[in-house]
Protein backbone atom coordinates (compact mmCIF):
# COMPACT_ATOMS: atom_id res chain seq x y z
CA UNK A 1 0.00 0.00 0.00
CA UNK A 2 1.26 3.21 -0.79
CA UNK A 3 2.43 5.80 2.26
CA UNK A 4 0.20 8.81 2.93
CA UNK A 5 2.42 11.57 1.81
CA UNK A 6 2.38 15.18 4.17
CA UNK A 7 4.05 18.65 2.82
CA UNK A 8 3.68 20.74 5.94
CA UNK A 9 4.21 23.68 3.35
CA UNK A 10 2.74 23.15 0.67
CA UNK A 11 -0.36 20.75 1.33
CA UNK A 12 -3.48 21.06 2.30
CA UNK A 13 -6.02 19.29 4.20
CA UNK A 14 -8.83 20.78 2.39
CA UNK A 15 -7.78 19.75 -1.19
CA UNK A 16 -5.11 17.29 -0.72
CA UNK A 17 -5.35 13.41 -0.91
CA UNK A 18 -2.33 12.27 0.48
CA UNK A 19 -0.36 11.38 -2.78
CA UNK A 20 2.86 13.01 -3.50
CA UNK A 21 1.45 15.30 -6.16
CA UNK A 22 -1.57 16.59 -3.61
CA UNK A 23 0.14 15.86 0.07
CA UNK A 24 -1.84 16.27 3.30
CA UNK A 25 -0.53 19.79 5.07
CA UNK A 26 -0.64 17.86 8.68
CA UNK A 27 0.44 14.41 10.24
CA UNK A 28 -2.54 14.75 12.40
CA UNK A 29 -5.13 15.27 9.50
CA UNK A 30 -3.33 11.79 7.78
CA UNK A 31 -3.41 9.77 10.47
CA UNK A 32 -7.22 11.00 10.85
CA UNK A 33 -7.90 10.07 7.00
CA UNK A 34 -6.07 6.82 7.65
CA UNK A 35 -6.87 3.26 7.48
CA UNK A 36 -4.89 2.20 10.82
CA UNK A 37 -2.35 0.50 8.85
CA UNK A 38 -1.22 3.04 6.41
CA UNK A 39 2.85 4.11 6.32
CA UNK A 40 3.41 8.40 6.24
CA UNK A 41 6.32 10.06 4.68
CA UNK A 42 6.42 13.44 5.98
CA UNK A 43 8.87 17.27 4.81
CA UNK A 44 9.12 20.66 5.98
CA UNK A 45 8.38 21.68 2.05
CA UNK A 46 8.65 21.69 -1.42
CA UNK A 47 12.17 21.45 -1.40
CA UNK A 48 12.76 19.05 1.25
CA UNK A 49 12.13 15.08 0.64
CA UNK A 50 9.91 12.63 2.35
CA UNK A 51 11.13 10.90 5.86
CA UNK A 52 9.41 8.80 7.82
CA UNK A 53 7.78 10.42 10.89
CA UNK A 54 9.42 10.48 14.48
CA UNK A 55 7.87 7.96 17.11
CA UNK A 56 7.19 11.38 18.85
CA UNK A 57 5.34 13.17 16.05
CA UNK A 58 3.57 10.14 15.42
CA UNK A 59 2.27 9.99 18.91
CA UNK A 60 1.35 13.82 18.92
CA UNK A 61 -0.60 13.45 15.47
CA UNK A 62 -2.33 10.38 16.57
CA UNK A 63 -4.08 12.86 19.33
CA UNK A 64 -4.51 15.37 16.99
CA UNK A 65 -6.40 12.79 14.74
CA UNK A 66 -8.47 11.46 18.56
CA UNK A 67 -9.26 15.53 18.66
CA UNK A 68 -10.61 15.69 15.16
CA UNK A 69 -12.56 12.73 15.17
CA UNK A 70 -14.52 14.03 18.79
CA UNK A 71 -14.90 17.35 16.82
CA UNK A 72 -16.63 15.56 14.04
CA UNK A 73 -18.61 13.75 16.10
CA UNK A 74 -19.96 16.76 18.02
CA UNK A 75 -20.80 17.91 14.96
CA UNK A 76 -22.71 15.32 13.64
CA UNK A 77 -24.48 15.47 16.62
CA UNK A 78 -25.37 18.96 16.10
CA UNK A 79 -26.40 18.71 13.11
CA UNK A 80 -28.74 15.85 13.92
CA UNK A 81 -30.10 17.75 16.66
CA UNK A 82 -30.42 20.22 14.59
CA UNK A 83 -32.14 18.71 11.93
CA UNK A 84 -34.93 16.98 14.46
CA UNK A 85 -35.56 20.55 16.02
CA UNK A 86 -35.84 22.01 12.46
CA UNK A 87 -38.20 19.19 12.02
CA UNK A 88 -40.42 19.54 15.03
CA UNK A 89 -40.80 23.38 14.30
CA UNK A 90 -41.86 22.82 10.64
CA UNK A 91 -44.31 20.56 12.13
CA UNK A 92 -45.40 23.48 14.65
CA UNK A 93 -45.35 25.78 12.40
CA UNK A 94 -47.37 23.19 9.60
CA UNK A 95 -50.05 22.27 12.43
CA UNK A 96 -50.43 26.28 13.56
CA UNK A 97 -51.13 26.79 10.20
CA UNK A 98 -54.20 23.97 9.94
CA UNK A 99 -54.88 24.99 12.78
CA UNK A 100 -55.19 28.72 11.74
CA UNK A 101 -57.24 28.21 8.48
CA UNK A 102 -60.51 27.48 11.00
CA UNK A 103 -59.88 30.61 12.39
CA UNK A 104 -62.11 33.34 10.20
CA UNK A 105 -62.42 37.29 11.19
CA UNK A 106 -65.26 39.30 10.90
CA UNK A 107 -66.21 42.88 11.09
CA UNK A 108 -67.98 42.81 14.53
CA UNK A 109 -71.23 45.12 13.68
CA UNK A 110 -71.70 46.28 17.03
CA UNK A 111 -68.81 48.13 17.27
CA UNK A 112 -68.63 51.87 16.13
CA UNK A 113 -68.37 52.55 12.50
CA UNK A 114 -64.64 52.75 11.70
CA UNK A 115 -63.76 56.52 9.84
CA UNK A 116 -62.17 55.37 6.74
CA UNK A 117 -58.81 57.63 6.72
CA UNK A 118 -55.45 58.57 5.33
CA UNK A 119 -52.40 57.84 7.81
CA UNK A 120 -50.91 61.74 7.63
CA UNK A 121 -54.84 62.96 8.91
CA UNK A 122 -55.09 60.59 11.58
CA UNK A 123 -54.05 63.15 14.38
CA UNK A 124 -57.43 64.25 15.33
CA UNK A 125 -58.91 60.65 15.64
CA UNK A 126 -57.27 59.22 18.33
CA UNK A 127 -59.40 57.28 20.53
CA UNK A 128 -61.70 57.04 17.74
CA UNK A 129 -62.19 53.48 15.62
CA UNK A 130 -60.25 53.96 11.72
CA UNK A 131 -59.99 52.16 8.69
CA UNK A 132 -56.37 52.13 6.89
CA UNK A 133 -55.44 51.03 3.78
CA UNK A 134 -51.64 50.43 2.95
CA UNK A 135 -48.64 48.79 2.65
CA UNK A 136 -47.10 46.17 4.86
CA UNK A 137 -43.29 48.48 5.65
CA UNK A 138 -42.17 46.39 8.35
CA UNK A 139 -43.78 43.07 10.38
CA UNK A 140 -42.54 41.98 13.53
CA UNK A 141 -43.64 38.73 15.26
CA UNK A 142 -43.26 38.88 18.96
CA UNK A 143 -44.74 35.77 20.85
CA UNK A 144 -47.82 35.84 19.18
CA UNK A 145 -48.21 39.68 18.97
CA UNK A 146 -47.90 41.21 15.59
CA UNK A 147 -46.73 44.71 15.10
CA UNK A 148 -47.33 45.88 11.63
CA UNK A 149 -46.18 49.08 10.55
CA UNK A 150 -48.24 50.56 7.43
CA UNK A 151 -47.28 52.58 4.68
CA UNK A 152 -50.29 54.61 2.32
CA UNK A 153 -47.77 57.41 0.95
CA UNK A 154 -48.80 59.48 2.96
CA UNK A 155 -47.44 58.46 6.05
CA UNK A 156 -46.28 55.42 8.79
CA UNK A 157 -49.00 53.60 10.66
CA UNK A 158 -47.76 51.11 13.75
CA UNK A 159 -50.39 48.55 14.40
CA UNK A 160 -50.83 45.67 16.53
CA UNK A 161 -52.24 42.47 16.02
CA UNK A 162 -52.97 39.75 19.03
CA UNK A 163 -55.13 37.00 19.32
CA UNK A 164 -57.51 35.81 17.63
CA UNK A 165 -56.71 38.49 15.03
CA UNK A 166 -53.30 37.68 15.09
CA UNK A 167 -53.75 34.21 14.62
CA UNK A 168 -55.23 33.41 11.51
CA UNK A 169 -53.58 32.29 8.53
CA UNK A 170 -53.65 35.07 6.69
CA UNK A 171 -51.47 36.78 9.47
CA UNK A 172 -48.93 33.73 9.87
CA UNK A 173 -48.19 33.49 6.15
CA UNK A 174 -48.06 37.94 5.83
CA UNK A 175 -45.14 39.03 3.63
CA UNK A 176 -43.83 42.69 3.03
CA UNK A 177 -45.41 45.00 0.68
CA UNK A 178 -48.46 42.91 0.90
CA UNK A 179 -51.60 45.36 0.45
CA UNK A 180 -53.91 45.47 3.54
CA UNK A 181 -57.03 46.83 5.37
CA UNK A 182 -56.53 47.45 9.12
CA UNK A 183 -59.47 48.51 11.37
CA UNK A 184 -59.55 49.78 15.16
CA UNK A 185 -59.03 51.57 17.78
CA UNK A 186 -56.18 54.22 17.48
CA UNK A 187 -54.11 55.35 20.40
CA UNK A 188 -51.10 57.69 22.17
CA UNK A 189 -48.07 54.94 22.41
CA UNK A 190 -47.82 54.24 26.04
CA UNK A 191 -45.09 57.08 27.41
CA UNK A 192 -41.89 56.30 26.95
CA UNK A 193 -42.38 54.31 23.83
CA UNK A 194 -42.27 55.33 20.21
CA UNK A 195 -43.82 55.32 16.86
CA UNK A 196 -44.65 57.34 14.13
CA UNK A 197 -47.12 59.73 14.34
CA UNK A 198 -46.97 59.11 18.80
CA UNK A 199 -49.65 56.71 18.22
CA UNK A 200 -50.70 53.18 17.25
CA UNK A 201 -53.37 51.13 15.82
CA UNK A 202 -55.22 48.06 18.20
CA UNK A 203 -56.67 46.54 15.87
CA UNK A 204 -59.72 44.49 16.19
CA UNK A 205 -60.43 43.63 12.23
CA UNK A 206 -57.73 43.19 9.25
CA UNK A 207 -57.76 41.58 6.19
CA UNK A 208 -55.26 41.56 3.25
CA UNK A 209 -55.98 42.76 -0.07
CA UNK A 210 -52.78 41.67 -2.02
CA UNK A 211 -50.81 39.19 -0.73
CA UNK A 212 -47.13 39.50 -2.00
CA UNK A 213 -44.62 36.63 -2.48
CA UNK A 214 -42.82 35.02 0.18
CA UNK A 215 -39.70 32.68 -0.04
CA UNK A 216 -36.99 33.20 -2.78
CA UNK A 217 -39.47 36.00 -3.87
CA UNK A 218 -39.89 37.45 -1.15
CA UNK A 219 -39.18 41.63 -1.48
CA UNK A 220 -35.79 41.83 0.63
CA UNK A 221 -34.65 38.56 -1.06
CA UNK A 222 -34.86 40.75 -4.29
CA UNK A 223 -34.01 44.07 -2.71
CA UNK A 224 -32.47 44.93 0.22
CA UNK A 225 -29.62 47.76 1.41
CA UNK A 226 -26.72 45.72 0.32
CA UNK A 227 -28.31 45.27 -3.10
CA UNK A 228 -25.13 45.96 -5.81
CA UNK A 229 -26.41 49.75 -7.70
CA UNK A 230 -27.04 47.81 -11.08
CA UNK A 231 -29.96 45.94 -9.32
CA UNK A 232 -31.08 48.97 -7.78
CA UNK A 233 -30.67 50.57 -11.15
CA UNK A 234 -33.04 47.86 -12.80
CA UNK A 235 -35.45 47.42 -9.27
CA UNK A 236 -35.58 51.18 -9.27
CA UNK A 237 -39.64 50.75 -9.00
CA UNK A 238 -39.12 48.83 -5.92
CA UNK A 239 -36.31 51.25 -4.57
CA UNK A 240 -38.74 54.31 -4.68
CA UNK A 241 -40.62 52.25 -1.66
CA UNK A 242 -37.72 52.87 0.36
CA UNK A 243 -38.04 55.37 3.01
CA UNK A 244 -35.02 57.84 1.82
CA UNK A 245 -35.90 57.59 -1.67
CA UNK A 246 -39.77 58.85 -0.94
CA UNK A 247 -39.22 61.05 1.24
CA UNK A 248 -36.67 62.68 -2.04
CA UNK A 249 -39.88 62.43 -3.91
CA UNK A 250 -42.05 64.05 -1.47
CA UNK A 251 -39.26 66.50 -0.86
CA UNK A 252 -39.06 67.42 -4.59
CA UNK A 253 -43.19 67.95 -4.64
CA UNK A 254 -42.34 70.33 -2.33
CA UNK A 255 -39.88 71.88 -3.74
CA UNK A 256 -41.80 72.55 -7.20
CA UNK A 257 -44.91 74.23 -5.06
CA UNK A 258 -42.47 76.39 -2.99
CA UNK A 259 -40.52 77.64 -5.99
CA UNK A 260 -44.33 78.24 -7.92
CA UNK A 261 -45.37 79.96 -4.61
CA UNK A 262 -42.01 82.14 -5.23
CA UNK A 263 -42.61 83.27 -8.73
CA UNK A 264 -45.88 84.08 -7.85
CA UNK A 265 -44.57 86.58 -5.19
CA UNK A 266 -42.49 87.88 -8.21
CA UNK A 267 -45.29 88.21 -10.76
CA UNK A 268 -43.94 85.65 -12.94
CA UNK A 269 -46.71 83.93 -15.06
CA UNK A 270 -46.24 79.75 -15.41
CA UNK A 271 -46.08 79.15 -19.13
CA UNK A 272 -45.50 75.40 -20.79
CA UNK A 273 -43.67 75.51 -23.74
CA UNK A 274 -43.40 72.36 -26.23
CA UNK A 275 -40.91 69.47 -25.99
CA UNK A 276 -40.86 69.25 -29.81
CA UNK A 277 -38.65 71.78 -31.44
CA UNK A 278 -37.26 72.52 -34.60
CA UNK A 279 -33.98 74.63 -33.34
CA UNK A 280 -31.00 73.79 -30.96
CA UNK A 281 -30.39 75.73 -27.75
CA UNK A 282 -27.20 74.73 -26.73
CA UNK A 283 -25.16 73.24 -29.24
CA UNK A 284 -26.03 70.23 -32.29
CA UNK A 285 -23.43 67.32 -30.49
CA UNK A 286 -26.46 67.19 -27.13
CA UNK A 287 -29.77 67.22 -29.57
CA UNK A 288 -31.79 64.09 -29.25
CA UNK A 289 -32.75 63.87 -33.32
CA UNK A 290 -35.72 62.34 -34.87
CA UNK A 291 -38.43 62.52 -37.46
CA UNK A 292 -41.25 64.49 -37.48
CA UNK A 293 -43.61 63.90 -40.23
CA UNK A 294 -40.79 64.24 -42.72
CA UNK A 295 -39.02 66.83 -41.11
CA UNK A 296 -36.13 67.10 -38.80
CA UNK A 297 -37.08 67.89 -35.29
CA UNK A 298 -35.41 67.39 -31.35
CA UNK A 299 -36.34 67.11 -28.10
CA UNK A 300 -35.73 70.58 -26.59
CA UNK A 301 -32.38 71.13 -25.00
CA UNK A 302 -34.06 73.85 -23.09
CA UNK A 303 -37.49 76.34 -23.00
CA UNK A 304 -35.57 79.77 -23.42
CA UNK A 305 -36.09 80.43 -26.94
CA UNK A 306 -39.59 80.05 -26.32
CA UNK A 307 -39.84 81.60 -23.00
CA UNK A 308 -38.15 84.45 -24.82
CA UNK A 309 -41.24 84.72 -27.68
CA UNK A 310 -43.74 85.41 -24.52
CA UNK A 311 -41.81 88.43 -22.93
CA UNK A 312 -44.22 90.79 -25.11
CA UNK A 313 -47.26 89.36 -24.13
CA UNK A 314 -46.91 87.90 -21.09
CA UNK A 315 -43.91 89.90 -19.31
CA UNK A 316 -41.69 87.90 -16.41
CA UNK A 317 -42.36 84.24 -16.97
CA UNK A 318 -41.14 80.55 -16.09
CA UNK A 319 -41.71 77.35 -16.91
CA UNK A 320 -41.07 74.00 -15.54
CA UNK A 321 -40.41 71.46 -18.45
CA UNK A 322 -38.82 68.45 -19.59
CA UNK A 323 -35.08 69.15 -21.09
CA UNK A 324 -32.98 66.57 -22.78
CA UNK A 325 -29.31 66.41 -23.63
CA UNK A 326 -27.65 63.75 -25.57
CA UNK A 327 -25.22 63.22 -23.42
CA UNK A 328 -23.51 59.41 -22.79
CA UNK A 329 -22.39 60.37 -19.45
CA UNK A 330 -22.26 58.56 -16.05
CA UNK A 331 -21.22 61.51 -14.11
CA UNK A 332 -23.32 63.25 -11.52
CA UNK A 333 -23.17 66.23 -13.60
CA UNK A 334 -24.72 65.23 -16.78
CA UNK A 335 -28.25 63.76 -17.32
CA UNK A 336 -30.24 62.86 -20.21
CA UNK A 337 -33.85 64.22 -19.21
CA UNK A 338 -34.20 66.30 -16.47
CA UNK A 339 -36.88 68.60 -15.34
CA UNK A 340 -36.23 72.57 -16.16
CA UNK A 341 -37.03 75.33 -14.05
CA UNK A 342 -36.60 78.27 -16.55
CA UNK A 343 -37.15 81.79 -16.57
CA UNK A 344 -36.74 84.88 -18.63
CA UNK A 345 -37.06 88.42 -17.23
CA UNK A 346 -37.84 91.82 -19.37
CA UNK A 347 -36.47 95.41 -18.83
CA UNK A 348 -33.42 94.92 -16.37
CA UNK A 349 -30.01 94.82 -16.01
CA UNK A 350 -27.26 91.82 -15.41
CA UNK A 351 -27.22 93.04 -11.51
CA UNK A 352 -30.75 93.49 -11.38
CA UNK A 353 -30.85 89.51 -12.53
CA UNK A 354 -27.99 88.01 -10.06
CA UNK A 355 -30.37 89.98 -7.44
CA UNK A 356 -33.38 88.15 -8.58
CA UNK A 357 -32.19 84.63 -8.89
CA UNK A 358 -30.54 85.48 -4.85
CA UNK A 359 -34.20 86.47 -4.26
CA UNK A 360 -36.20 82.80 -5.87
CA UNK A 361 -33.76 80.86 -4.34
CA UNK A 362 -33.60 82.19 -0.58
CA UNK A 363 -37.68 82.98 -0.83
CA UNK A 364 -38.18 79.40 -1.53
CA UNK A 365 -36.04 77.90 0.96
CA UNK A 366 -37.46 79.93 3.44
CA UNK A 367 -40.94 78.66 2.33
CA UNK A 368 -39.63 75.31 2.52
CA UNK A 369 -37.93 76.05 6.09
CA UNK A 370 -41.40 77.50 7.11
CA UNK A 371 -43.43 74.49 6.54
CA UNK A 372 -43.09 72.21 9.38
CA UNK A 373 -43.43 68.83 6.33
CA UNK A 374 -41.02 70.06 4.32
CA UNK A 375 -38.37 71.15 6.48
CA UNK A 376 -38.64 67.94 8.55
CA UNK A 377 -38.13 66.33 5.33
CA UNK A 378 -34.83 68.50 5.23
CA UNK A 379 -33.53 67.82 8.31
CA UNK A 380 -34.48 63.69 7.47
CA UNK A 381 -32.23 63.93 4.27
CA UNK A 382 -29.35 66.56 5.60
CA UNK A 383 -29.86 67.00 9.22
CA UNK A 384 -26.97 69.87 9.19
CA UNK A 385 -28.31 71.76 5.98
CA UNK A 386 -28.71 75.80 6.67
CA UNK A 387 -30.58 78.43 5.10
CA UNK A 388 -27.88 79.90 2.55
CA UNK A 389 -26.10 83.62 3.94
CA UNK A 390 -27.29 86.66 2.03
CA UNK A 391 -25.84 88.66 0.37
CA UNK A 392 -24.49 85.93 -2.17
CA UNK A 393 -20.37 86.77 -3.40
CA UNK A 394 -19.92 87.88 -6.92
CA UNK A 395 -16.81 86.88 -8.28
CA UNK A 396 -15.68 87.30 -12.19
CA UNK A 397 -14.30 84.12 -14.47
CA UNK A 398 -11.03 86.38 -14.48
CA UNK A 399 -10.81 86.72 -10.71
CA UNK A 400 -11.76 82.87 -10.12
CA UNK A 401 -8.73 82.43 -12.33
CA UNK A 402 -6.43 83.57 -10.56
CA UNK A 403 -8.12 83.13 -6.77
CA UNK A 404 -7.71 79.23 -7.90
CA UNK A 405 -3.72 79.58 -8.84
CA UNK A 406 -3.27 81.73 -5.68
CA UNK A 407 -4.20 78.77 -4.30
CA UNK A 408 -2.48 75.93 -6.06
CA UNK A 409 -6.16 74.30 -7.45
CA UNK A 410 -5.14 72.99 -10.89
CA UNK A 411 -6.75 71.71 -13.81
CA UNK A 412 -5.92 69.28 -16.43
CA UNK A 413 -2.94 70.10 -19.05
CA UNK A 414 -4.98 69.38 -22.36
CA UNK A 415 -3.34 69.04 -26.16
CA UNK A 416 -4.44 71.27 -28.87
CA UNK A 417 -7.31 68.93 -29.78
CA UNK A 418 -7.96 69.16 -25.58
CA UNK A 419 -7.11 65.75 -24.70
CA UNK A 420 -5.85 65.04 -21.86
CA UNK A 421 -2.64 64.56 -21.33
CA UNK A 422 -0.54 62.16 -19.24
CA UNK A 423 2.90 61.58 -18.06
CA UNK A 424 5.43 58.58 -18.62
CA UNK A 425 3.60 57.01 -15.85
CA UNK A 426 0.33 57.54 -17.24
CA UNK A 427 -0.89 60.19 -14.56
CA UNK A 428 -3.00 62.97 -15.96
CA UNK A 429 -0.56 66.35 -15.94
CA UNK A 430 -1.71 68.88 -14.17
CA UNK A 431 -0.89 72.51 -14.61
CA UNK A 432 -1.96 75.93 -13.42
CA UNK A 433 -5.19 77.90 -14.63
CA UNK A 434 -5.13 80.67 -17.23
CA UNK A 435 -7.53 82.44 -19.17
CA UNK A 436 -9.58 81.00 -21.98
CA UNK A 437 -9.87 77.48 -19.59
CA UNK A 438 -13.51 76.35 -18.75
CA UNK A 439 -13.08 75.46 -15.07
CA UNK A 440 -13.99 72.23 -14.12
CA UNK A 441 -16.53 70.97 -11.60
CA UNK A 442 -13.97 70.08 -9.50
CA UNK A 443 -12.07 73.14 -9.39
CA UNK A 444 -15.59 75.17 -8.79
CA UNK A 445 -16.61 72.97 -6.25
CA UNK A 446 -13.05 73.59 -4.04
CA UNK A 447 -13.38 76.95 -4.78
CA UNK A 448 -16.50 77.42 -3.31
CA UNK A 449 -16.20 74.72 -0.47
CA UNK A 450 -13.51 76.88 0.75
CA UNK A 451 -14.93 80.30 0.42
CA UNK A 452 -17.99 78.96 2.34
CA UNK A 453 -20.70 80.83 1.23
CA UNK A 454 -22.85 81.05 -1.77
CA UNK A 455 -20.51 82.35 -5.33
CA UNK A 456 -21.89 84.26 -8.06
CA UNK A 457 -19.39 83.07 -11.11
CA UNK A 458 -19.71 85.61 -13.81
CA UNK A 459 -18.74 87.01 -16.91
CA UNK A 460 -17.66 84.34 -18.78
CA UNK A 461 -15.39 83.91 -22.21
CA UNK A 462 -18.12 83.92 -25.16
CA UNK A 463 -16.15 81.19 -26.52
CA UNK A 464 -17.14 78.78 -23.74
CA UNK A 465 -20.84 80.19 -23.86
CA UNK A 466 -24.23 79.93 -26.10
CA UNK A 467 -24.77 81.83 -28.90
CA UNK A 468 -27.33 84.03 -27.62
CA UNK A 469 -25.44 85.46 -24.72
CA UNK A 470 -24.89 89.32 -24.93
CA UNK A 471 -21.14 90.41 -24.65
CA UNK A 472 -20.29 92.58 -22.31
CA UNK A 473 -19.32 95.97 -24.51
CA UNK A 474 -15.88 96.00 -25.89
CA UNK A 475 -15.12 92.69 -24.01
CA UNK A 476 -15.12 88.97 -25.23
CA UNK A 477 -16.88 88.05 -21.92
CA UNK A 478 -20.25 87.11 -21.88
CA UNK A 479 -22.84 88.62 -19.01
CA UNK A 480 -23.34 85.31 -17.65
CA UNK A 481 -23.46 83.50 -14.06
CA UNK A 482 -22.95 80.29 -12.76
CA UNK A 483 -24.34 80.34 -9.05
CA UNK A 484 -22.53 77.84 -6.64
CA UNK A 485 -23.45 76.39 -3.32
CA UNK A 486 -20.80 74.67 -1.08
CA UNK A 487 -20.61 71.83 -0.90
CA UNK A 488 -23.22 71.54 -3.90
CA UNK A 489 -21.08 73.81 -6.86
CA UNK A 490 -23.86 75.10 -9.70
CA UNK A 491 -27.19 75.11 -9.27
CA UNK A 492 -28.24 77.71 -11.81
CA UNK A 493 -26.69 78.92 -14.71
CA UNK A 494 -28.03 82.46 -16.40
CA UNK A 495 -27.30 85.50 -18.46
CA UNK A 496 -28.51 88.09 -20.51
CA UNK A 497 -29.80 87.61 -23.57
CA UNK A 498 -28.58 89.63 -26.93
CA UNK A 499 -30.94 92.04 -27.70
CA UNK A 500 -29.51 93.78 -30.29
CA UNK A 501 -30.91 92.18 -34.03
CA UNK A 502 -26.97 92.79 -36.08
CA UNK A 503 -25.39 91.14 -33.08
CA UNK A 504 -27.24 88.11 -33.15
CA UNK A 505 -27.16 88.01 -36.68
CA UNK A 506 -23.07 87.76 -35.76
CA UNK A 507 -23.61 85.11 -33.26
CA UNK A 508 -25.34 82.89 -35.74
CA UNK A 509 -22.50 83.44 -38.23
CA UNK A 510 -19.96 83.02 -35.59
CA UNK A 511 -21.57 79.62 -34.57
CA UNK A 512 -21.93 78.21 -38.01
CA UNK A 513 -25.50 78.26 -37.20
CA UNK A 514 -29.08 78.88 -40.15
CA UNK A 515 -30.57 81.57 -39.19
CA UNK A 516 -33.73 80.59 -41.09
CA UNK A 517 -35.20 78.00 -38.57
CA UNK A 518 -34.94 81.07 -35.83
CA UNK A 519 -36.82 83.58 -38.02
CA UNK A 520 -39.42 83.58 -34.87
CA UNK A 521 -36.35 84.31 -32.53
CA UNK A 522 -35.03 86.81 -34.51
CA UNK A 523 -38.28 88.72 -34.63
CA UNK A 524 -38.25 89.27 -31.11
CA UNK A 525 -35.39 91.72 -31.59
CA UNK A 526 -37.15 93.35 -35.22
CA UNK A 527 -40.23 93.80 -33.70
CA UNK A 528 -39.27 95.94 -30.14
CA UNK A 529 -36.07 94.90 -28.58
CA UNK A 530 -35.10 95.02 -24.89
CA UNK A 531 -32.80 94.41 -22.63
CA UNK A 532 -33.45 90.99 -21.32
CA UNK A 533 -32.27 88.02 -19.21
CA UNK A 534 -32.91 84.27 -17.82
CA UNK A 535 -31.44 81.37 -16.06
CA UNK A 536 -32.21 77.68 -15.68
CA UNK A 537 -31.88 75.32 -12.88
CA UNK A 538 -32.24 71.34 -12.68
CA UNK A 539 -35.46 70.73 -10.37
CA UNK A 540 -33.25 68.78 -7.69
CA UNK A 541 -32.97 68.63 -4.42
CA UNK A 542 -28.82 68.25 -4.01
CA UNK A 543 -29.15 71.42 -1.95
CA UNK A 544 -31.21 69.69 0.52
CA UNK A 545 -29.34 66.28 0.99
CA UNK A 546 -26.32 64.66 1.79
CA UNK A 547 -26.28 63.20 -1.31
CA UNK A 548 -27.29 64.51 -5.10
CA UNK A 549 -30.40 62.08 -5.92
CA UNK A 550 -31.29 62.28 -9.19
CA UNK A 551 -35.04 60.88 -9.67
Amino acid sequence: MAPIHVDETAGSDTTGNGTADQPYQTLGFAVFNSSGTDTFLTRKDPNGTYEEPTQSSLKKAKKTAEGIEKKKKKQEELAAREAKEQGEAREKREKLLEESKKIVLTEDPDLPKAVKAKINRLDDLRTKRVRVSGWVHRLRDQKGIIFLVVRDGTGYLQTVLSGNVAATYEALTLTLESTVEVVGILQAVPEGKQAPGGHELIVDYWKVLGAAPGAEDAFTNRLNEKSDPSIQADLRHLVLRGETASSVLRLRAHLLSAFRESYARYNLTEVTPPCLVQTQVEGGATLFKFDYYGQPAYLTQSSQLYLETVLPSLGDVFCVQESFRAENSHTRRHLSEFTHLEAELAFLTFDDLMDHIENIICTTVDILLANPTSAALIKQLNPSFEAPARPFMKISYVEAIAWLNEHNIQRPEEDAEGNVIKDEQGQVKMGPHKVGDDIAEAAERQMTDIIGKPVFLHGFPAELKSFYMKKIPGTGYTESCDLLMPNVGEIVGGSMRIADLAELSAAYKREGIDPEPYYWFTDQRKYGTCEHGGYGLGVEVKLFTRHRVTL
